[in-house]
């Protein structure tokens, strides 16, 4: 179904997964708009082709001219160095916003860029894939995503309004917070199990043998457990190195768990953790 908001030209600057998933999911719901995308122009190329965008622009500044609505879909150390020439290039009418999984360091650098004029919203939407990439791009990776939004739920700028509203035309839950909690609660339920995914297949790869032990037993169970481990590091450098104290914290505390875990290993106090995590499970399959 389409919405009403007055869209006329979105600039998406990225066109891999997230922003080329946006740009299909907005040729459904803004049917009207003119999308300019910006990307190495080969990842562009294919952009269009899929239909994420309408075309490509040859610079950032080109993407932005006119436009209402930017969103920048690189990552964390590329979206830092891009404001500068968004800000300038971007009316004063326009909003802005990100897709990248910290939001501290974007916001703080978005402080000294955008003062007047176009205004910044830091954002975050929690839906992606273990492999990045255009190919991948869906117009329904959105659905049912809880989605970041770094501002006051009652903020009265009508763009931060007006984005809320196209954030949950496209199926995502907007979800109010401030860049430091944003950080904190993404490191415990998305960076913590990258990580314990990556440590992961750390062990099963070390403890394999020429036999083909154990990975020769390995089940679906395995395979759910790994399958962010498939996720490159490319896409994670940068997360690791903005949200690193965090991440460090969360590390600390798995390894806390895992040390209760092994001291319990021949009581049954462990049933009380089986049935915290049970029930954990249950209340995030619930649909919200």
């Amino acid at each position: 179904m389409a919405t009403e908001l007055p869209l006329q030209r979105v600039a998406i600057l990225g066109t891999g997964l997230v922003g080329g998933s946006l740009g299909l999911a907005l040729r459904r719901h803004l049917p009207n708009a003119r999308l300019v995308g910006f990307d190495r122009p080969e990842v562009a190329e294919r952009a269009a082709a899929r239909g994420a965008i309408h075309k490509a622009a040859a610079t950032i500044a080109d993407a932005v001219r006119d436009a209402e609505l930017v969103y920048v879909a690189m990552p964390v150390g590329a979206t830092i160095e891009a404001l500068g020439a968004i800000a300038a290039a971007a009316p004063s009418t326009a909003l802005v916003t990100d897709a990248c999984s910290t939001k501290t360091v974007i916001c703080r650098a978005a402080e000294s860029q955008f003062r007047s004029g176009a205004r910044f919203l830091g954002g975050h939407p929690m839906a992606g894939k273990e492999q990045p990439g255009i190919e991948r791009a869906d117009a329904e990776l959105f659905r049912g995503a809880a989605y970041a939004l770094a501002a006051r739920e009652d903020d009265p700028d009508p763009r931060v309004q007006g984005f809320a509203e196209l954030v949950r035309a496209i199926g995502a839950r907007p979800v109010w917070t401030d860049p430091e909690t944003h950080d904190w609660a993404v490191s415990i339920v998305s960076h913590l199990p990258q990580m314990v995914s990556i440590a992961l297949a750390s062990v099963v790869q070390d403890e394999s043998d020429e036999t083909g032990m154990p990975l020769a037993l390995a089940g679906p169970g395995l395979q759910d457990l790994l399958r962010i481990a498939g996720s490159p590091y490319s896409l994670w450098r940068d997360i690791l190195l903005t949200n690193k104290d965090n991440i460090s914290h969360a590390l600390d505390r798995l390894a806390q768990a895992i040390d209760y875990l092994r001291m319990n290993l021949a009581n049954k106090d462990l049933e009380v953790e089986f049935r915290e995590a049970n029930e954990l499970y249950a209340a995030i399959r619930k649909p919200r």
